[in-house]
């Protein structure tokens, strides 16, 4: 093999390992997005049920002591 050869096959692994790193880059933003949205709603889901259970917590309190519901 040549060196002219040699280094363009050395040109070609280059584009194709920076192709390689686009593609990575690309689907590696795009999870990083859907996990944030994820995390976003069960923080939101999390709060709700919190009010739920002070909800439910003073009902029952109430309950507890004597008041009708």
């Amino acid at each position: 093999m040549t060196f002219e050869e040699s280094l363009e096959r050395l040109k070609e692994r280059h584009e194709a390992l920076t192709m390689s790193m686009e593609l990575f880059t690309r689907e590696t933003q795009d999870r990083f997005e859907k996990l944030l949205t994820a995390s976003r709603q069960d923080g939101e889901n999390i709060r709700a049920l919190v009010r739920i259970a002070e909800i439910h917590e003073r009902r029952l309190t109430h309950l507890e002591d004597g008041g009708d519901a």
